[in-house]
């Protein structure tokens, strides 16, 4: 599994998963502070992560678009 920690969330989340022996890497890591959630969920998309969040608008743009 590999985990994509979304903005919203400390980075300390990074060590906490791979403590555990689970891949993870936070937003600010890869992209824009302020980029769009569709942008992330669009890369967690094409590089199979999961997202972890506090941003309930990823459930509703993964119920909108059938994802």
């Amino acid at each position: 599994m590999k985990i994509l920690i979304d903005m919203n969330l400390s980075p300390a989340w990074v060590g906490f998963f791979q403590a555990k022996s689970i891949e993870a890497v936070h937003w600010s890591e890869i992209g824009k502070m302020n980029a769009p959630d569709k942008q992330i969920l669009q890369y967690a998309k094409a590089h199979n992560f999961v997202i972890f969040t506090h941003d309930l608008d990823f459930g509703n743009i993964l119920a909108v678009s059938g994802g």
